[in-house]
C-alpha cells in the first residue's frame, strides 16, 4: 500500500507539471485521476489501521466495517476528483478548443509512457496479492485490496486513453480527440466509483454472510439429532474476516433445562468449527410445543468459543 501510495504521487506531480507546461486537457484529466487515487490510498490506510482495534464497550462487535466505511470514502474520491474533473476537461476542450503549440506533447508522452510502467507494475503486484489471498474469488473479498486493484486497473486504461488522444491530436490537429479521452477517462472513473461504492454500502448496512456459509450453517442445524426446525436463520458480516449468526430453532419435545444448555454449546461450537469465520453465534431455541422460548447466553469465557448464543 505504501509502494502505490508514493507511486501515485509521484506520477501525479510529474502529469501535473508536464498537463499545465502543454495545456493538455487528456493529461490533466490523468493528474486528477492520480491525486484521487493518492487520497484513496491514504484512506485505505486509515481502513487497514482502524479495523485491527479489537472490540470495546461502545463497539462489542468490533471495527471491522471501518474498512467499508474508508472504502466508501475512496469511491466518493473517485467520483469526484478524478469523474467530475475528466468530464469537465473534456468539455471545455469540445467548447475552447485546444491550443496551437504542442511542443510540450512530447514530454507529456514521455510522461504517460513512465507512467504506464508504473501503473502496470502496481497492477500486477496488486494481482499477485490477490492471488497469495486465494485468486479473484477470496482475494477480493477484502475491500481495501479490491479498491487498489481497481485503481491500478483504471489508471492503466485512463492512461492508455489519455495517450492515444494526445498522439491523435499530434497528428490530425484535431482536439476532439483529446476531448474524447478526457469524457471516456471521466467515464470509466464515475463507472469504477459506483460499483465500488455499491459494495461498500451493501456492506455498511449490514450484508449477508456468503450464499455458501449460511447454507452450511443451515444444513448443520437440520441434522442436529435434538433441533425439530430451523425456524430462522440470519447472518451478517462484521468485517472482512467475521460474521455474526443468530438462529432461532425448535427442539423436540422432552429435553430438560440443562439438555438443552449442552446442545446449544455444542451446536455454537460445530458451527464455529464448519465457519471459521461466525465469531459471534447466537441461538433461540424453542420446545416443540412450548409457548415459551428458552435463550441460551453464553459467554465466550464460559464456552471456549468465540461466539454466545
Amino acid at each position: 500500500m505504501l509502494v502505490a501510495l508514493a507511486a501515485n504521487l509521484v506520477i501525479a506531480v510529474a502529469k501535473a507539471v508536464g498537463g499545465l507546461a502543454a495545456a493538455s486537457p487528456a493529461l490533466l484529466s490523468e493528474a486528477a485521476h492520480s491525486v484521487a487515487d493518492s487520497l484513496n490510498e491514504v484512506f485505505l490506510l486509515a481502513a487497514l489501521r482502524r479495523s485491527r482495534r479489537p472490540a470495546d464497550r461502545r463497539h462489542p462487535f468490533g471495527y471491522g466495517k471501518e474498512r467499508f466505511f474508508w472504502s466508501l470514502l475512496a469511491a466518493v474520491g473517485i467520483f469526484v476528483m478524478g469523474g467530475c474533473f475528466s468530464f469537465y476537461q473534456g468539455v471545455e476542450a469540445f467548447r475552447n478548443g485546444g491550443g496551437e503549440d504542442l511542443n510540450g506533447y512530447v514530454a507529456g508522452l514521455v510522461v504517460l509512457g513512465i507512467a504506464l510502467l508504473a501503473e502496470g507494475g502496481s497492477l500486477l503486484r496488486a494481482l499477485y496479492q490477490v492471488r497469495r489471498q486465494g485468486g479473484m474469488g477470496s482475494g477480493l473479498r477484502d475491500p481495501a485490496l479490491r479498491t487498489v486493484v481497481a485503481e491500478d486497473g483504471t489508471a492503466v486504461v485512463g492512461v492508455t486513453l489519455a495517450i492515444a488522444g494526445m498522439a491523435l491530436h499530434m497528428i490530425t490537429g484535431q482536439v476532439v480527440w483529446e476531448a474524447s479521452a478526457s469524457l471516456a477517462i471521466g467515464a470509466l472513473l464515475v463507472y469504477v466509483a459506483f460499483r465500488l461504492g455499491r459494495e461498500a454500502r451493501d456492506q455498511l448496512i449490514g450484508e449477508a454472510a456468503d450464499p455458501e456459509a449460511s447454507a452450511r450453517i443451515r444444513e448443520l442445524l437440520r441434522a442436529q439429532p435434538e433441533i425439530d426446525s430451523v425456524e430462522a436463520l440470519l447472518t451478517m458480516k462484521t468485517g472482512l474476516d467475521t460474521v455474526l449468526v443468530a438462529a432461532r430453532v425448535d427442539l423436540m419435545p422432552g429435553l430438560d433445562s440443562e439438555r438443552v444448555e449442552l446442545v446449544a454449546v455444542r451446536i455454537k461450537r460445530s458451527i464455529a468449527r464448519t465457519v471459521p469465520e461466525a465469531d459471534q453465534i447466537f441461538l433461540d431455541v424453542t420446545e416443540r410445543g412450548s409457548p415459551e422460548a428458552c435463550e441460551a447466553w453464553e459467554s465466550p469465557a464460559a464456552t471456549g468459543e468465540r461466539g454466545g448464543a
